[in-house]
């Protein structure tokens, strides 16, 4: 191991990192026309929600490109570590009858639950 590398932590968040991304999505950047970064997002998840407090936003990586793939957002701008969004669309809150999990989607995502124990057609 190099002497300046740095291990990541193996921290395993209990709650799914996309469910708090999008749930932040929804309640503070619901309009398409709004742009915002991976940092806002991440400093509201660091300060409110399950993840380890020595995080940093390279760990966070794999999860917004996850959102990037779904199509629930679109990736506008990059500067280094820093990456600007815009939603494609409105994000919903839908209640899974299932699970009973308050679920995020945007309006033309398919209609199946995001949690991983459920994945029930909403």
């Amino acid at each position: 191991m190099h002497p300046n590398y740095t291990k990541l932590s193996d921290f395993q968040p209990t709650g799914k990192i996309q469910e708090q991304i999008r749930k932040i999505i929804y309640e503070k950047f619901n309009d398409t026309e709004l742009r915002f970064s991976n940092d806002e997002i991440f400093k509201i998840i660091k300060n409110n929600s399950d993840v380890d407090k020595s995080w940093t936003i390279v760990n966070m990586e794999k999860y917004f490109q996850e959102i990037c793939d779904s199509g629930l957002v679109r990736n506008i701008a990059q500067n280094f570590t820093t990456i600007w969004f815009k939603l494609f669309e409105s994000v919903e809150m839908i209640q899974c009858k299932s699970c009973n999990r308050e679920i995020y989607l945007g309006k033309t995502e398919a209609r199946i639950c995001t949690n991983l124990n459920c994945k029930a057609s909403i």
